[in-house]
């Protein structure tokens, strides 16, 4: 794989990725739960993007960076349908902590969503690395679709 915008693109919504689980990581041994659940969503979220970056597709909508992920990583194989579950959920319980009033977060929900942004974004690095050796491909993207949904 040649080294060109798009990885460079990758490489920095990956790292913005690491920094929001450490963010979440902070927030959860602090006991600031609905913080740390926002953060590991977030991870998961960069994650997502910076795959989408490798096949030059972004969303201006969370909706449609999910989308995405699911028609061009999970229903293609590439990855596993657990991780549709995960960015799912993430993206549920995040709405419903920073959006429901009285919505109240526990310290087991919070480590569950951290675990989950931690398992997602290596899973994402461990994917990148297989692309980078020419293991596996990136999904096929039809070129009529539009960089930006």
């Amino acid at each position: 794989m040649k080294a060109d915008y798009a990885v460079d693109l990758f490489n920095h919504r990956l790292g913005k990725a690491q920094d929001q689980l450490a963010q979440a990581e902070l927030l959860l041994k602090d006991g600031r739960y609905d913080g740390s659940v926002n953060r590991s969503y977030y991870a998961i979220f960069s994650a997502i993007r910076a795959l989408l970056a490798l096949i030059r597709l972004d969303a201006r909508k969370h909706s449609g960076v999910i989308t995405y992920f699911d028609r061009y990583f999970v229903k293609t194989g590439l990855f596993d349908k657990h991780f549709s579950r995960i960015i799912h959920t993430a993206f549920d319980v995040r709405q419903a902590s920073d959006y429901e009033d009285f919505y109240v977060i526990s310290a087991d929900q919070a480590r569950l969503q951290f675990e989950n942004g931690w398992n997602f974004v290596q899973e994402v690095e461990n994917y990148f690395e297989l692309v980078r050796k020419d293991e596996l491909q990136l999904p096929e993207v039809p070129r009529d679709k539009k960089s930006r949904g």
